[in-house]
C-alpha cells in the first residue's frame, strides 16, 4: 500500500477473533462482505472533523506523537490515532477496499489518490479562523482541489481530477469538542440552544463551501452521548444524583445536550438537500449506534462500558484529568480485555468496528443508502 499504510482486516473478520457467542450477537451486525467490488469508479473519500476521525493531522499539526499503547491492537507503531487500533474512518476505506486517508498536514509518506483527511483532533465548528476548526479544515480542502487540478493539468496523472472531486464523498463528523466546551459553561436551556444554532449554522456554511467547489455526495455524523464519556461522569459533578444518572449511568443533562444538537443538525440535512440542487445528503445517527452499544455492552462481550481501559485510578471510570493516557502514571487494562472507550474521550477499535459495521448498514441512516452509492453515481 502507498503511504506505509497497513491494510489489516475487514470489518467481516471481526467475528473470527472473539468468541462464538460474542460472534453470535456481534455478526448480526457486521456486513457479511465489503462493499468495493460494487464500486464502478475509484473510491474518493474527504473526512472533516475531529479526534473521532483523526488519523493523525493533529499530530503533524502539532509536532506530537501518540506512543505505546496507542495503537496497540492493530498498528503497532506510531500512527497518530487516539486510539488502540483503526478509526470508524478506517473501516470504511477497507470497506471500499481503499488506502488508509492520509493526513491533509501529513509532509512524509502521505497518499492522495483516494482522498485526504482533514480531521483535527481538537477542532469544533467554532471559533472561526483558529487553527484547526472546520471552516479552516474547508478552506484547506479548496486550496488543495485547486492545487490537485493545477498540477494534473501540468502533467502529473496522479493527482485527483475534477471528475473524481465531483463524484467523492464528503464526510462531516464534528461537534463533540464545541458541546464539551458549551456544557462546562453552565449555560441556561436557552442560551445552549443558542450555541447549538451556531454551531449548526457553521456546518451548513462548510457544506456549502464544498458544494459551491463542485461536491455533492455528503454524509453527516450526528454527534455521540457526551454524558457517557468516562471523562465526562469523571469531572462533571452532577446537580441532582438521582436525576441527573439514567439507567446506564450516563449523565441525562450532557446526553439531552447532544440530542439537541443531532436534531437541530437532522433539521439541516432536511434543508440542505432542497437547496442543494443534484446533491445527496445522507444523516447518520451515529448517536443511537454509541449508546445502544454503550446500553447493552455485556451482550456484546464488552466490560465496563463507561471505564476508560487507559488512564489513571480505579472503578468507576478509570479517568483522572491530570494524568492521561499515555503518561508516566497511566495505565492500560490488559491487551485480552474488551473495553469501549480507549482513553476516557476515544473509542477502542472494537467499539469502532461496530460503529462503523452499523453505520455501513445503513439502518442508521437517513436516506438509507450503502457507503458505494457515491461511487456508482
Amino acid at each position: 500500500m502507498e503511504g506505509g499504510e497497513k491494510k489489516g482486516y475487514g470489518i467481516s473478520s471481526v467475528c473470527s477473533r472473539i468468541s462464538l457467542s460474542q460472534a453470535l450477537v456481534l455478526c448480526l451486525c457486521i456486513l457479511p462482505a465489503s462493499v468495493h467490488a460494487q464500486c464502478e469508479k475509484k473510491p474518493v473519500i474527504f473526512i472533516f472533523g475531529d479526534s473521532n476521525s483523526d488519523t493523525g493531522g493533529g499530530s503533524a499539526a502539532n509536532g506530537m506523537t501518540f506512543g505505546p499503547p496507542f495503537g496497540r491492537a492493530f498498528f503497532h507503531e506510531l500512527n497518530g490515532r487516539l486510539s488502540d487500533g483503526r478509526l470508524m474512518i478506517d473501516f470504511f476505506c477497507e470497506s471500499l477496499n481503499a488506502s488508509y486517508l492520509s493526513p491533509y498536514l501529513e509532509s512524509l509518506g502521505s497518499n492522495f489518490t483516494n482522498g485526504a483527511n482533514f480531521a483535527i483532533g481538537g477542532a469544533g465548528t467554532l471559533p472561526r479562523f483558529k487553527a484547526f476548526s472546520l471552516d479552516v479544515q474547508v478552506r484547506q480542502f479548496v486550496q488543495f482541489r485547486q492545487r490537485s487540478l493545477l498540477l494534473r493539468s501540468k502533467g502529473y496523472a496522479s493527482q485527483l481530477s475534477e471528475e473524481e472531486f465531483k463524484n467523492a464523498l464528503y464526510i462531516i463528523d464534528i461537534g463533540q469538542n464545541d458541546l464539551s466546551a458549551a456544557v462546562t459553561q453552565h449555560l441556561s436551556h436557552e442560551q445552549l440552544i443558542q450555541n447549538i444554532t451556531t454551531f449548526i449554522t457553521e456546518i451548513k456554511l462548510a457544506v456549502l463551501g464544498i458544494y459551491k467547489s463542485g461536491g455533492k455526495n455528503f454524509w453527516i455524523h450526528s454527534t455521540g452521548p457526551l454524558g457517557c464519556l468516562p471523562q465526562k461522569l469523571a469531572t462533571t459533578p452532577p446537580r441532582n444524583a438521582t436525576t441527573d444518572y439514567d439507567p446506564h449511568g450516563c449523565l441525562v443533562p450532557l446526553n439531552n445536550a447532544a440530542k439537541e444538537f443531532n436534531g437541530q443538525l437532522r433539521a439541516l440535512c432536511k434543508e440542505l438537500q432542497t437547496e442543494m440542487t443534484n446533491a445527496t445528503i445522507v444523516y447518520v445517527d451515529v448517536y443511537s449506534i454509541k449508546y445502544n452499544l454503550i446500553a447493552n455492552a455485556a451482550k456484546y462481550g464488552f466490560e465496563k462500558p463507561l471505564m476508560a481501559c487507559c488512564g489513571y485510578g480505579g472503578p468507576p471510570y478509570r479517568y483522572n484529568p491530570n494524568f492521561l493516557c499515555g503518561g508516566g502514571r497511566a495505565t492500560a487494562c490488559d491487551p485480552g480485555q474488551r473495553y469501549l472507550s480507549w482513553d476516557g474521550v476515544h473509542y477502542t477499535e472494537a467499539a469502532n468496528s461496530i460503529f462503523a459495521a452499523n453505520i455501513l448498514s445503513t439502518n442508521f441512516s437517513t436516506p438509507p443508502l450503502n457507503l458505494n452509492f457515491f461511487c456508482n453515481a
